[in-house]
């Protein structure tokens, strides 16, 4: 049988998908914006995530707000090998470790 679909790599990301990530909430008490820069960290890729954090400081949310264990997105992020462009971008937003 023959795959009906084709698996979608590099899709383009529109304006307003990256900005729909401004509206994840959180279901357990966590910071609502340490939520939604974690999960654009997650899902979204450089240039992406770039475009994400402008339109994140835009609206005045914090950069530096920290999840249910005290850290950071920026510390979450320093401790993975293939972060250091993720976490060039946070700290060209003024985010602290």
């Amino acid at each position: 049988m023959k795959k009906d679909k084709q698996k979608v790599l590099d899709d383009v990301w529109t304006e307003a998908h990256i900005k729909s990530f401004l509206a994840i909430k959180p279901h357990d008490g966590t910071n609502e914006d340490f939520h939604m820069l974690l999960k654009a960290y997650q899902s979204m890729r450089v240039d992406d995530f770039e475009q994400f954090v402008v339109f994140f400081g835009d609206q005045n949310r914090s950069i530096n707000a920290t999840g249910l264990d005290g850290r950071s997105v920026l510390q979450i992020i320093n401790e993975h090998r293939h972060g250091a462009e993720y976490a060039s971008i946070l700290k060209s937003a003024d985010a602290t470790t």
